[in-house]
């Protein structure tokens, strides 16, 4: 991750003016990337970003939103920053969705919570360094000092002399100074932000409630067929024989071939296209098509399988070691306590409520696409290497995106459409339905952990044994399938192993919102709390204990401080009530904590459990620390009471069953997201640090498994060691 507060200014950003078409100013701002992307980008590749910026005669600035908006709320933020130290009304600004255009904008991608901590520093000081080119051109007209110029609302004023400008009034003048050194430019004192830390409305909102069209699910153009793609059941299976014509002797159907495709699961797999001139036509078609597969070695995989060479590896070594401090043999032989645990947790969908979709026309060499995409730099080269172009000749427009957690970091879907339209010589938009999308998805990887840790006589944690059986092959891990050596407790435990072993996989797995640690969280800080049981601690002060001095230790990132996550769990235990209410039979509270994507969350769930073994979960507490400002406090407090019921919906429902290298489930009704009927309140609070300022998609997810779970431990005695929960196994 990149600490943009730590880059020397001379390398952070630097800023081009010109004039703008029809007058006013134009900006553009590049900032140097130093380190590679994060995890669902190309982490090979260098990149930039880049602010594009207008301002008219008539006052109007207008911000182009590089980066794809998937509902994080990034088309309103990102303009935010700009806005408030360019000194404009939020009223003046406009925002338009840029097109694919990494020479102009540099890299463009929505994932890993990178949003905030890329751009905080650079998009401030490119609107400072604007605002400081319209006060000289003022200052230049009215020959007086710039010094003596204030601004406000997107205007200049010579106080002494009472004059008045708008900034569209000098903008073209403006355009043709010098820009200033982005290293020095004046920040305004965040005491007198307007637009940072105060609530703003998502940009688009109204259209979306209005059901305007913005999805790619929306898009037409003239003349557009409508497609749909059979792929095999089992992943990386091929045709060997289809019924195409008979398809296309029925109604609607302008045509149907079978799609040869390639090996590679992330890109144009075989199958067999389908185009109609509706989707519905193209859909009922679908009904009748007849395929003989050649289902390839994935068919014998099954999650029945993986369990059992799991539990296979439970008592072997480790393939692999990941982590090794003092000698945990010797301390659990002389510990007071030793305890043992087996947590798993399974596959798991993204399930976006818009299905995968992408519309495409392609004319001779070139092609466009109009995609819901989270990453549209990595589909152009997808697609350029299908159809084997040049990239300059594929054009990719941004549409909004109806979720995508990680879904849209690839970029298959654009292969299809792109290959589709190109056999059948016209536009084609197409869409997958639900069992499409629920059966080929790169899923979150299943994993197993067996530990054993040892207490001593105080209820201290002196040992800690964990040996992980994930999936890859020759050492290397199946995509999102890792575990990194440096999470809590290490560095705290001083006798620990931990240990990895792997199995193949020809299931595709990816990026989950919150990837790695949607899963690592829920067995780390489950087995945290089985031990401060066992010590007969308190598991809140357990945890606080157990982190120690306050300190930055070696993580993922700029590192894991102990004092931050310090913060969050005092905090959430005086916003919660812990251990201050006696609460009624079989109702308890869980707490949990976790570092994810540069953001410390803490959360206490309080959930019932009736004898039926059913769940109520009563309430949430979630206090985040994401730095020393919420940019947009609205949209942080939407985005974390998201990601908390993102949390709760994948503990209690959520689970993908591969039989024969094929997914069972199709639908909601067999993969549920979170039902209204299981929602709880969730109560955010923040709390504001010495540090920059880092994003939210990710972290308020992980640790609402492991509290709620914690939370029907203290409630019923009972353990969740898997997910999804078994509620049977709750019953009284």
């Amino acid at each position: 991750m990149l600490n943009v507060a730590k880059l020397p200014a001379s390398r952070r950003a630097f800023l081009k003016a010109g004039a703008a078409a029809g007058g006013g100013l134009l900006l553009t701002l590049t900032v140097p990337q130093l380190v590679k992307a994060a995890a669902g980008a190309d982490s090979g590749s260098a990149s930039t970003l880049n602010a594009y910026v207008t301002i008219a005669p008539d006052n109007t600035v207008t911000i182009m939103s590089k980066n794809p908006e998937i509902g994080q709320g990034i088309k309103t933020m990102l303009p935010m920053l700009i806005a408030e130290e360019l000194d404009v009304a939020w009223s003046q600004v406009r925002i338009d969705q840029a097109p694919l255009d990494p020479v102009k904008y540099g890299r463009q991608f929505a994932g890993g919570s990178q949003a905030t901590p890329l751009n905080w520093d650079p998009c401030r000081r490119a609107g400072a360094a604007a605002r400081q080119m319209l006060v000289a051109a003022a200052a230049a007209q009215w020959n007086v000092p710039a010094s003596e110029c204030t601004t406000s609302e997107g205007r200049v004023l010579h106080q002494s002399s009472g004059r008045l400008v708008t900034y569209g009034a000098v903008a073209e003048k403006a355009a043709a100074l010098p820009v200033p050194n982005l290293g020095k430019v004046e920040l305004k004192d965040p005491k007198k932000y307007a637009i940072i830390g105060h609530s703003v409305p998502g940009y688009d909102s109204p259209k979306v409630v209005k059901g305007e069209p913005l999805f790619g699910i929306d898009h037409e153009v003239p003349g557009m067929l409508y497609a749909v793609f059979q792929k095999c059941p089992v992943f990386g299976g091929k045709v060997v024989t289809a019924n195409v014509n008979d398809l296309k002797k029925l109604p609607g159907v302008r045509d149907a071939f079978v799609v040869e495709g390639g090996s590679d699961l992330h890109g144009l797999m075989p199958g067999v296209a389908i185009v109609a001139d509706s989707w519905w036509r193209a859909s009922k078609a679908r009904e009748k098509l007849q395929v003989t597969w050649d289902e390839g070695a994935t068919a014998a995989q099954s999650s029945e399988g993986f369990a059992r060479q799991a539990a296979a590896f439970r008592d072997q070594p480790p393939q692999n070691s990941l982590r090794n401090d003092g000698d945990v043999a010797a301390a659990l032989s002389q510990a007071a306590q030793v305890v043992e645990a087996d947590y798993h947790y399974p596959f798991i969908a993204h399930a976006p409520l818009e299905p995968m979709n992408c519309t495409a026309h392609v004319e001779g060499n070139k092609v466009t696409l109009w995609a819901p995409t989270q990453n549209p730099g990595p589909g152009r080269t997808l697609v350029a290497k299908t159809l084997g172009l040049d990239e300059s000749k594929v054009i990719v427009n941004m549409t909004r995106c109806g979720g995508g957690f990680g879904r849209r970091l690839d970029s298959d879907f654009m292969a299809e459409a792109a290959w589709i339209s190109k056999v059948a010589g016209a536009p084609v938009k197409l869409v997958w339905n639900r069992t499409d999308d629920m059966q080929h998805d790169f899923y979150r990887p299943a994993g197993w952990h067996f530990f054993k840790a040892g207490l001593d006589g105080d209820g201290k944690l002196m040992a800690w044994q964990q040996h992980f059986i994930s999936f890859g092959k020759n050492g290397n891990y199946a995509r999102s399938a890792n575990m990194e050596s440096t999470i809590f407790p290490a560095g705290r435990v001083p006798n620990l192993s931990m240990g990895v072993s792997l199995m193949p996989l020809g299931v595709p797995t990816g990026p989950l919102r919150a990837p790695g640690s949607n899963a690592l969280a829920f067995v780390f800080q489950s087995f945290i709390d089985e031990l401060a049981h066992k010590a007969g601690k308190d598991p809140l002060q357990f945890q606080i204990d157990l982190l120690g001095k306050d300190e930055l230790l070696p993580g993922r990132g700029v590192g894991f401080h102990t004092g931050r996550a310090r913060g969050v769990m005092e905090k959430v235990r005086e916003v919660s009530g812990w251990g201050q209410r006696t609460l009624p039979a079989r109702t308890g509270m869980g707490v949990a904590f976790y570092y994810s994507h540069l953001g410390y969350f803490a959360e206490v769930v309080e959930a019932a459990v009736g004898n039926d073994g059913q769940i109520k979960i009563n309430k949430v507490w979630a206090v985040g620390d994401v730095g020393s400002h919420v940019i947009n406090p609205t949209a942080a407090e939407n985005m974390a009471q998201g990601g908390v019921l993102d949390g709760l919906g994948e503990a209690l429902n959520q689970k993908i069953t591969i039989d024969k290298g094929r997914v069972v489930e199709a639908n909601f009704d067999s993969f549920q997201p979170l039902r209204l009927t299981q929602a709880a309140p969730v109560e955010v609070h923040f709390v504001t640090t010495d540090n920059p300022p880092t994003g939210l998609g990710e972290p308020p997810l992980p640790p609402a498994i492991p509290a709620l779970c914690n939370a029907i431990f203290a409630a019923t005695g009972k353990r969740i060691r898997s997910l999804p929960i078994d509620t049977a196994l709750l019953k009284a």
